[in-house]
């Protein structure tokens, strides 16, 4: 997800892995022990997974993603690693059955979970998965394109005050309701196919006043629909929990988020795992009551100048680290 979306005009390198070196400083104490597994909860292009694996020679990955099309580059791309890794076609929410799938229990065996949330280079950079509001494209927006209702779907069914309520909560969008009711409207002669109706329906909508200072008016259009057709924040809620249980004492997790709705619940499930459960205004902490975590970054971590210029994709980012910690019985 991107809170403030990328720049399609000027994309950046494609191959180049967010936040790298950081992610490495983070995760590499707990990858570098003897049978380290690291679990990369979205995988991509495998660029994070190769660069692993490749440093740390004893790794084991468990690599999951809901796309196709990026599991098979993924899996070609990590050929010379191909005796170490299990490839997982599934949602991010799916990891006690993709470690099931690898053998491996769903508590107690990752070593190191990486979570770099929201749409990949690969599906801004084709066109036709219909995820970037600069070029016109079918309104699929499927991280998933085997299943699923598509943008399309979204614009051309939802009621007025389903689709006001997707595009006021996932893309905090002022006027939220406007745009609805002319989607309403519009797909009444005809109903909407491509990304261009969009633009032009929120160009024609959204105050000359607002689209001067507040960016690209499709941006936030575009992003709640997204959000809406791939379940996003429903997965991270879901997967959050799955993620940590399945660390280890002494195991890692990294989590970029890319906007701010994605970010608040990563932020409030890692509060919540580094909190004591000891009832306020007892003296001491009770036994098996303590922590599960403690937090590796002081609040959310974002990318620096150097970064941001390498891999513009970088800019929105918000970076977040725990370790698992043994709770005292």
């Amino acid at each position: 997800m991107r809170e403030v979306e990328v720049n399609h005009e000027q994309p950046g390198p494609r191959h180049v892995p967010v936040l790298l070196t950081r992610a490495d400083a983070l995760l590499g104490p707990a990858l570098s022990e003897p049978g380290a597994v690291y679990l990369d909860a979205t995988l991509g292009l495998g660029g994070h997974a190769e660069y692993f694996l490749r440093t740390y020679p004893h790794l084991r990955l468990v690599g999951l993603d809901r796309d196709t099309s990026a599991l098979e580059l993924a899996r070609a791309r990590l050929a010379p690693y191909a005796d170490r890794i299990t490839l997982v076609h599934t949602r991010y929410d799916g990891i006690a059955a993709a470690l099931g799938e690898a053998g491996l229990p769903a508590t107690g065996a990752v070593s190191g979970i990486l979570m770099d949330l929201g749409v990949s280079s690969m599906q801004l950079d084709e066109a036709d998965r219909g995820f970037a509001y600069s070029v016109d494209a079918p309104l699929d927006m499927r991280m998933d394109p085997t299943t699923g209702p598509t943008a399309a779907d979204v614009l051309n069914t939802y009621s007025h005050g389903d689709l006001a309520r997707v595009l006021k909560t996932y893309g905090e969008e002022r006027f939220a309701g406007k745009i609805a009711s002319e989607v309403l409207r519009r797909r009444a002669r005809k109903p909407f196919t491509t990304s261009a109706e969009l633009v032009e329906l929120l160009y024609d909508t959204i105050p000359a006043a607002t689209r001067r200072t507040g960016g690209h008016p499709a941006k936030r259009t575009f992003q709640a629909l997204r959000v809406e057709v791939n379940g996003e924040l429903d997965s991270l809620r879901a997967a959050l929990p799955a993620a940590l249980d399945a660390l280890r004492v002494g195991g890692r997790i990294v989590v970029m988020s890319y906007q701010s709705l994605e970010d608040r619940v990563v932020k409030q499930e890692l509060a919540t795992r580094s909190a004591s459960r000891t009832p306020a205004g007892l003296p001491v902490e009770l036994p098996g009551m303590g922590p599960e975590f403690r937090m590796l970054t002081r609040g959310a971590e974002k990318a620096t100048e150097a970064e941001i210029e390498e891999n513009p994709r970088a800019a929105p980012v918000r970076m977040r680290a725990a370790e698992r910690v043994e709770v005292s019985r």
